[in-house]
């Protein structure tokens, strides 16, 4: 938001942030439903950040350790990439991870890793393995590079 840029929070991403910096915010009451919206903000907004939180994984199913639910939303969402990859245009960047684990088969209902899958997909991203990240800063590193900004504070851009 710095540089102007639209910053789009859908699902509780703007509640997480305090409000702070978040220039659009758009709800949903479902993994699918917030996909939905996600789809129909990528029509709407060509650039700037988006960013979703799919919360059923959380709440819904890694915390109530529901691993057949749990397998279900994320057959369901799997279904749903294409749409979101057919929406990628020039040089767009999705990035596809989760802020911690919550494995549904382990015991307990608290959180489960610190190390989670992260995948970036783009017309110009090339497929290969970017090795395990050594904080989540780097997320925010690879895209400010992305994104043309200067260098944050912390985290070391994945080279893609």
């Amino acid at each position: 938001q710095s540089v102007n840029g639209n910053v789009v929070s859908i699902g509780k991403i703007s509640d997480i942030f305090a409000h702070k910096g978040v220039t659009h915010k758009f709800k949903g009451e479902s993994n699918m439903s917030l996909v939905d919206q996600l789809l129909k903000q990528m029509d709407r907004f060509k650039d700037g950040l988006l960013f979703v939180n799919l919360v059923d994984f959380d709440s819904k199913y890694g915390h109530r350790r529901d691993v057949a639910g749990y397998a279900h939303a994320l057959e369901q969402f799997d279904a749903r990439i294409p749409e979101i990859e057919e929406r990628i245009a020039g040089n767009d960047l999705v990035l596809i991870t989760a802020d911690h684990g919550c494995d549904p088969t382990w015991v307990g209902s608290d959180h489960t890793r610190e190390h989670v899958p992260v995948l970036f997909v783009g017309n110009n991203i090339k497929q290969q393995y970017i090795g395990e990240r050594s904080s989540f800063a780097d997320m925010g590193q690879t895209i400010a590079k992305h994104l043309n900004l200067k260098n944050l504070a912390h985290g070391i851009a994945c080279n893609l």
